[in-house]
């Protein structure tokens, strides 16, 4: 190879190696894209969507793994721009398998006392929002009527939960330990969340969901592609 050809050569290698390096800094520390595995957000988030996080709001945290293994690093935390809210849909490590990401909404935070009567939820012994009655539908993948309802939290927050028709669980009361908080899917009766494995620590949390990029529904054929896609949640605001 002459000299010119090297030279050209290394200089696409360099631009590639700044242009990967560049990818994994944001993808570490400003934007990370995830995807919803299961139905626990419904109908919020949906089986298919695939989401962008925000890692840096609630402070991003450098890579705890070296890729594509599990052999867990030590990582650093940089400050962030706000905490979490009561409300806010959080992208974090599931607790008992960090190497696995979980998302949920969050209901509690620290020091706030949480519990459910008779499907309701309350927090510090207060209902954890204005509730109004949207619709009920039948879901034929969950074999169930779904009583839909709308919150509107104390903080301003609005969104819709499903709740199982003629299901009312109870959940003692706890309060949510300094440095934790409780998360619930809006699925509500659908959901694998803090109230089966237990508080989810803040140090766990990898960003905020920011917006839908794309949408699929599995369950249409994949030829079908123009009906595969769910247009109208592209580029969706997640609330």
């Amino acid at each position: 190879m002459s000299s010119k050809g090297k030279n050209i050569f290394r200089e696409y290698f360099e631009a590639f190696a700044v242009a990967l390096l560049a990818a994994l800094i944001l993808r570490a520390l400003v934007i990370q894209a995830f995807r919803i595995p299961t139905g626990s957000m419904k109908d919020t988030l949906l089986v298919g969507d695939f989401l962008l996080v925000n890692k840096f709001i609630y402070g991003a945290t450098t890579p705890d793994y070296i890729p594509f293994t599990k052999v867990k690093l030590p990582s650093f935390q940089f400050p962030g721009l706000k905490k979490p809210e009561r409300g806010d849909i959080i992208v974090f490590k599931y607790p008992k398998d960090e190497s696995l990401d979980y998302i949920k909404r969050c209901i509690a935070k620290s020091g706030d006392v949480i519990e459910m009567r008779q499907g309701l939820v309350y927090v510090n012994n207060q209902p954890e929002g204005e509730i109004t009655f949207v619709e009920k539908k039948f879901d034929y993948e969950e074999d169930h009527y779904i009583n839909y309802y709308r919150v509107k939290t104390p903080n301003g927050k609005e969104y819709t939960i499903r709740r199982y028709d003629g299901f009312s669980p109870d959940y003692a009361a706890r309060t949510v330990p300094e440095g934790f908080l409780f998360m619930m899917g809006d699925n509500r009766d659908n959901s694998a969340d803090s109230r089966s494995w237990g508080f989810m620590p803040v140090n766990n949390i990898r960003g905020k969901a920011l917006v839908i990029y794309f949408s699929w529904d599995k369950n249409e054929p994949f030829w079908n592609l123009l009906k595969a896609i769910r247009w109208n949640r592209i580029f969706g605001v997640i609330i």
